[in-house]
Parts: structure tokens; C-alpha cells; sequence
């Protein structure tokens, strides 16, 4: 069942002023500097004499510059906009042994994925990411949340060669993610955002995904924050199961499709906190406060404005930096202004009321 644990006030600014408070964060990507791109380019080309240690460099600096950019938005909670990643499995199995990696696989069009093959049992070596966390966190002066790929992803994206089955790799996984998410905890971390996009797309897993967060959220304390994200799907094949999972938070993108799922989490009630996506990643066009103040109230059918956190529908890596900003801004903007209007009791909420 959904974790009752009373952890998401921490993230509440000291000088927000509002009686309401509407959580706003990302999902995690975010678009990267254009020069940091080109540093990739060098560092494969011989005659650049670019290294790795530049790479490490450039790597801090656009972390530096994209939480701040987070936190010049306005954002509760921020990350480092995944700039030391390219593709979340991929990423991911260069740090489980276990792994490996025999060539790019078409995935359509004229794109590749490097699909990486489970050959043998997975094991946990060295921390993922502590590193990124512990620097973010030197930067950025609001919460840090960290983003990992689940284990149901990270078995279901990959080739198994070692295991009976992807249930057993998953748990396998799930167990390595306890161990971060451990790792993490020690170094100060209290918001973990485990991705599960492989569950839209397979929903007939929820049970191992399920057992998968059991393993995940085992000995970490209450004041943690897990949120579950699963990308865009037929969520009516997943719910109301997510009420069954331990999980602070269940991340979801509506927006995209103008929200014509939302009914599907109104019966039976919506356990967790909900986090609703508010601005579409697949357009470039930014939406106004006015329309994001209108998608935030879709949220607001489903868990009254305490269990609400506001986030854009996925990662907005594909969009112009630009674009991404300007969405990031209108975000907190329409956040602020609603939890004002619940404030002057402008705003009728239409979802259950919490049981005393």
C-alpha cells in the first residue's frame, strides 16, 4: 500500500508565504547546452586533444548552470538535468556488473540504442550516484530530488542471457537500487524519483514492478520521499494496483493527451500524492499561466491541494532550452497564483476529502 509518511512539508520554502503549498518540480532531462554537445564531439576526436578530465569539467558546468536555471524558475525541488547522461538505461549498466554492451540496436527510424545484455548475475559495486547528488547539492540551495531508472526498466530495456526470467533480474536490480537509494539517503538525499517508463508499455508486470519498489523502500526511513514515475500509457491497466505500491508519490503525464485519463484515478480513491504533469514536453509551444492554472485544477479532481505536487509531463530534454525555461517559469507561476486563489477560497476542490 501507498507509504504514509509525512515527508513532503520539508520541501516547503521558509518564505512561502501562501497557506497552500503546491509542490513544483521536474521529472529529471533537460535540455543541454549546445557547447556541451560539441565537448562530447571532441573528446572522441583524436586530433582535439580534448580528454575526459575536460569532459568531467564541462559536465560540472553545465550542472552548475542548469540547477541554477531550476532554481531561477522558481522550482521547489531541482536536479542537474541529467547532464552527465544520455540514455537512462544505457547510463545505468555502465555502472552494474553484470552488464555489458555489444553494439547499437535499431529502435526505428534512423535511430540507435546501445542495448546493453544482463551476462551474468548483476552486482553492486560502486555508488552511481552519490557524486552527482553530493555536487548538485553543493550548488543548488532547494532540495535536490535524484532520479534513477528502476529495475523493471533496467531488465525489460536489456537482452537477458543469466537469468530464468525478467522478474528474477528485476528483483536482483531492485535490491542494487535499495543499496543507492541507501548510499544516497547517507549523503543527504530525501526526494528519489525511481523511473519506470517500461510500465506503460507492459502494464501486465504491475505486480513485479510492485514487488520491485517493495525491495527498493526496504530499512529507508519514512522522511524519504519515493516517487514512482511512469510515463504516457493506458493507466487504467495499471490502476488502481499503484494504490498497492509503497510509494510517497505517483508521477503521471496527462497533459499531452488534455487529460482524459484523469477520471481513471477518481474510482476507487487515489492513495498517494499525485504529481500532474501540467506542460506537454512534446510541444514546443509554451503554455500560458492561465492554461497551466487550468491543468493544475485537473489535479486537484483527483487529491486536495496538499497531496498535489506540479511537474511538466516528462523530461522536456527534446524541447529548446529556451522553451524548456519559459514552461519551467509559467509552471510555478500558475502554482502560485492557484495556491493564492485556494488561499481567498476562489477555487473549489472537487477531490475527496482526506479521512480524519
Amino acid at each position: 500500500m501507498a507509504r504514509d509518511a509525512d515527508n513532503r512539508e520539508q520541501f516547503r520554502p521558509d518564505d512561502h508565504d501562501a497557506e497552500h503549498f503546491l509542490l513544483t518540480t521536474v521529472v529529471g532531462s533537460y535540455p543541454k547546452p549546445t557547447w556541451l554537445n560539441r565537448v562530447r564531439d571532441l573528446v572522441d576526436d583524436p586530433d582535439a586533444k580534448f580528454d575526459d578530465e575536460d569532459l568531467s569539467e564541462a559536465h560540472d558546468d553545465a550542472a552548475r548552470v542548469i540547477t541554477r536555471e531550476h532554481e531561477r524558475a522558481g522550482l521547489d525541488t531541482v536536479v542537474d538535468g541529467e547532464m552527465r547522461r544520455e540514455e537512462m538505461v544505457e547510463y545505468f549498466a555502465h555502472r552494474i556488473p553484470g552488464y555489458e554492451f555489444n553494439g547499437p540496436v535499431k529502435v526505428w527510424g534512423h535511430n540507435y540504442f546501445n542495448k546493453p545484455s544482463v551476462v551474468s548475475e548483476v552486482e553492486y559495486d560502486e555508488p552511481w550516484l552519490v557524486d552527482e547528488f553530493e555536487f548538485t547539492s553543493d550548488v543548488a540551495a532547494k532540495p535536490v530530488k535524484v532520479p534513477i531508472t528502476g529495475p523493471y526498466t533496467l531488465a525489460r530495456w536489456s537482452f537477458n542471457e543469466a537469468y530464468d526470467d525478467e522478474a528474477a533480474l528485476a528483483y536482483d536490480l531492485a535490491d542494487l537500487v535499495n543499496e543507492e537509494v541507501e548510499q544516497l539517503v547517507d549523503a543527504g538525499a530525501r526526494y528519489v524519483q525511481i523511473d519506470e517508463p517500461a510500465l506503460a508499455t507492459t502494464p501486465d508486470d504491475h505486480a513485479i514492478v510492485g514487488e520491485s519498489l517493495e525491495r527498493i523502500v526496504d530499512g529507508i526511513p519514512d522522511e524519504v520521499r519515493i516517487c514512482l514515475h511512469v510515463c504516457y500509457g493506458d493507466y487504467s491497466r495499471i490502476y488502481p494496483e499503484i494504490n498497492g505500491f509503497p510509494i510517497d508519490e505517483f508521477d503521471v503525464e496527462l497533459c499531452n493527451d488534455g487529460y482524459e485519463q484523469i477520471e481513471v484515478f477518481r474510482e476507487p480513491d487515489f492513495e498517494p500524492d499525485l504529481a500532474l504533469g501540467v506542460v506537454d514536453v512534446h510541444d514546443a509551444e509554451v503554455e500560458s499561466v492561465e492554461e497551466i492554472k487550468s491543468n493544475i485544477q485537473e489535479g486537484l479532481k483527483v487529491v486536495p491541494p496538499e497531496r498535489l505536487t506540479v511537474s511538466p509531463d516528462c523530461g522536456v530534454k527534446l524541447l529548446p532550452r529556451e522553451v524548456a525555461y519559459q514552461k519551467m517559469e509559467n509552471l510555478v507561476a500558475a502554482a502560485r497564483e492557484v495556491e493564492a486563489e485556494l488561499d481567498a477560497g476562489e477555487i473549489d476542490v472537487v477531490a475527496p476529502e482526506p479521512e480524519p
